[in-house]
Order: C-alpha cells, then sequence, then structure tokens
C-alpha cells in the first residue's frame, strides 16, 4: 500500500526521494526490517497471549532427554511468521504481481490448514489434530491452485532466446547472431549442472501426438501437487527440536531470494545465461519479510524455546517455500536446496518401510534409526538438541550453496 502511495507522490509531487520505491532492492530492504521489528518485538506480545490462554503444547514422552521440561510452551507461534511476513508485503509490494498474489494465498491457505490443526490438538483435546486426509486434500487443493494459475494465467511467462520461435511464440526482437528474443509460455524448468539446462515439461508427453503440448498441464499441474505436498511435510517434520525449522528455513529463504532477484532482472539473468522470468522479481519483497520474520521468530524459538511454530508456522513454510521454487522454475533445485527436510522425510519413510516389511517377514519389526524424524535419532545417541540444529544449519548453509553455484556450474 505505502508503494502506490509513493508511486503517486513521486509522479504527481515529485517528491524528493519517493521514487526510491520503485527499487526492489530497497523495498526489500525495508520489508525485511519491518519483519525483523514485528517478529521480535510484537511477537513477544503474541508469546503472551498464548500463554495466557493456556495453548501449551502437550508432550509425548518419547524418552528425550530435556523433553519435559517443555511441556506447556506455548504453540501456534506460526501466527508471529505469518503476521510479520504478510504486514511488510501489503506495506511494499506491488499487490497486483500474480506472484505476489499466489505467495499470499498460500500464506493464509497453509496458515489456515496449520491452525485448524493445533487447534484440535489444544482446544478438543485431541493429540492426533485434524485427520491426515484432510491435511493431503488441503496441500493437494492448494497445488491444484498454484499449478493451474502457472499454466493458464497470461502474466506467467518467460523469456528466452532461441533459433526459432514458431509461429505461435511473441517475438520481443531479433538477435545478433540471427536468434529470437521471445516471450514463451512454455512450463520450462531448470536442470542444475547441465550446459542445456532448460527442460520443457510437454516433452514427458511427446508421444501423445501433435498436438502434444497443449496437454502439458496433465503432467504440470501433478508435478506441483507433489511438490508442494512434499515440502510442506518435510518442513512439518523437521520442525521438532528448537530452531531446527524456523533457522533451516531461513537459510533456504535467502537462497531464493537471490534466485528470484536474478531471474526478475533481465540484465543479471542475461549474464548468468538463465531464463529471465518478467515478474518475479517482486517475490524478492515477499521472500525477505519472510526471511526477517523466521529470523525474528528465532529469538524466541531458540533453545530453550519460549514459543513452539506448530502446524500453523511449519505447514506454512513448506508451502511458500515450495511455490517460491516452483515460481522461479527452479524445483529440481529442492532435493539439493531443500535436503534437511528430505533427509527428515526420508528418515520417517525408511523407517516405517522397514519396520512393516520387517515385522512381516521375520514377526517383529526392526528399525534402521534408533528414532525418526532423523534430530531425534541425533537426540538418542545424546547429541544436545543445540549442538544438533547448528549442525543441522551448517549442512543447510552447504545445501545452500551448492545450489546457488548452479547458477554458473554447469
Amino acid at each position: 500500500m505505502l508503494y502506490y502511495l509513493f508511486e503517486y507522490l513521486d509522479k504527481t509531487y515529485d517528491l524528493p526521494g519517493a521514487g526510491l520505491f520503485n527499487f526492489i532492492t530497497f523495498r526489500a530492504i525495508l520489508a525485511v526490517i519491518l519483519s525483523l521489528f514485528i517478529a521480535s518485538v510484537y511477537g513477544k506480545k503474541i508469546i503472551n497471549y498464548l500463554r495466557k490462554k493456556q495453548v501449551g503444547e502437550s508432550i509425548r514422552d518419547l524418552g528425550l532427554e530435556g523433553q519435559n521440561e517443555k511441556a506447556g510452551t506455548p504453540t501456534m507461534g506460526g501466527i508471529i511468521i505469518i503476521l510479520a511476513t504478510l504486514v511488510p508485503v501489503l506495506l511494499f509490494a506491488k499487490l497486483e504481481n500474480i506472484y505476489v498474489i499466489l505467495l499470499i494465498v498460500t500464506t493464509l491457505w497453509m496458515g489456515i490448514i496449520g491452525f485448524i490443526d493445533d487447534y484440535i490438538k489444544k482446544f478438543k483435546n485431541d493429540k492426533q489434530g485434524l485427520p491426515g486426509k484432510f491435511k493431503i486434500i488441503g496441500q493437494v487443493g492448494l497445488g491444484l491452485f498454484v499449478g493451474a494459475t502457472m499454466y493458464f494465467h497470461p502474466d506467467i511467462i518467460v523469456q528466452r532466446n532461441i533459433a526459432d520461435p514458431g509461429t505461435e511464440t511473441e517475438i520481443i526482437a531479433k538477435g545478433p547472431t540471427n536468434e529470437f528474443y521471445v516471450k514463451d509460455k512454455a512450463m520450462l524448468t531448470t536442470i542444475p549442472f547441465v550446459k542445456e539446462n532448460e527442460f520443457n515439461y510437454s516433452e514427458l508427453i511427446s508421444w501423445a501426438g501433435d498436438n502434444y503440448k497443449s496437454y502439458v498441464w496433465l503432467i504440470f499441474i501433478p508435478i506441483v501437487i507433489f511438490i508442494i505436498t512434499a515440502v510442506s511435510n518435510g518442513a512439518n517434520l523437521t520442525d521438532g527440536i528448537d530452531g531446527l525449522a524456523a533457522g533451516t528455513s531461513a537459510i533456504i529463504g535467502v537462497t531464493l531470494a537471490l534466485f528470484a532477484w536474478v531471474s526478475g532482472n533481465v540484465i543479471l539473468s542475461d549474464y548468468l545465461n538463465i531464463m529471465y522470468i518478467p515478474n518475479t522479481g517482486e517475490m524478492t519483497i515477499f521472500i525477505t519479510a519472510f526471511v526477517g520474520a523466521l529470523i525474528g521468530f528465532l529469538w524466541y524459538n531458540t533453545y530453550p524455546a519460549q514459543v513452539f511454530m506448530g502446524d500453523t508456522g511449519s505447514l506454512t513454510i513448506g508451502g511458500i517455500i515450495a511455490v517460491i521454487a516452483i515460481a522461479v522454475r527452479k524445483e529440481l533445485l529442492i532435493p539439493i536446496l531443500c535436503g534437511i527436510f528430505l533427509m527428515e522425510n526420508l528418515s520417517v519413510v525408511l523407517q516405517v518401510s522397514w519396520f512393516k516389511y520387517t515385522k512381516k517377514k521375520f514377526g517383529e519389526g526392526r528399525r534402521i534409526f534408533r528414532m525418526s524424524p532423523l534430530h531425534h535419532h541425533y537426540q538418542i545417541k545424546g547429541f544436545h538438541e543445540s549442538k544438533i540444529v547448528t549442525r543441522f544449519w551448517i549442512v543447510g548453509i552447504f545445501l545452500a550453496i551448492i545450489t546457488i553455484v548452479t547458477l554458473k556450474i554447469r
């Protein structure tokens, strides 16, 4: 909203300094400062309110060190992350931008699902919370909405250089070596570490006949649904010890902010020889607000935590990360960038699968890990949770660096 006010003041009255709001970097700085302020200052007020309403975490005795001391710690702290993200976005971002709209919808959608789950756990005395099938339905619904929007919305395009644009592609200009600069609606993504790294999802159904490109949505939308469901569940599983999910997500967020900024900048994308995706630069404001909210939340969530994010926060941050990665056409980098989420997810899948298999074959279930998700395995081995979190963060930073270097190393 402030963006539109200062844009008006700049154009109408030529107000000194108002033109700064035209720069994404300036608004991104304001967004991260404001989100940090909201999360760290007003976050305390929200925590006190949750404590007053006795929205405390019920702890199952799993035999983990320091576990019982966490009983009664306020949960639903994801509300802090959501508010500290959305307020700066509403003030500083271009709200008509389709990518910003997608991210706002994602935040509210997943936040509501997580809030319902936390509410049932606390106020309905049901430790299972929202049944898993309803969570999946909500995640699939969001994936369907995001996938359909990505495919059908006219503002979601890529701009690239190709030798033969055909007759159905909008040509912008002709390059110096007879290539064409075109606006393309193709459902493209980026394959890491490959020289010719653009992949069109329509190639997966090239066997379907001459009009196969018209049916790419049959492939693309289910892929989007799978990614959103997997990443949001991965973030949810990672939220098991103080500061782990928030810190890991902040590292991922910084990386995605860089991708959104360079992908939406015609000069930088040309220099790095990556897809130029018009309008994605505006997502930088949302992502910096998101990162600021996570870091501000960490002020109260690091060991010993004064608040837990609950499913309100973990499902939301997973959904946001997934949608950003899809929007900047870097979803194939998720296994690297979100490697912590992947490890946590896989540890649960492997543990459950192996237990069921061995129980069926030997009559007795056996385990790969002492406990899953993976961070609990290390807790039982005797590592303090602060050390586990810090080392997971270090791994997350390492994975983020690998992800960033894919911009140039092919």
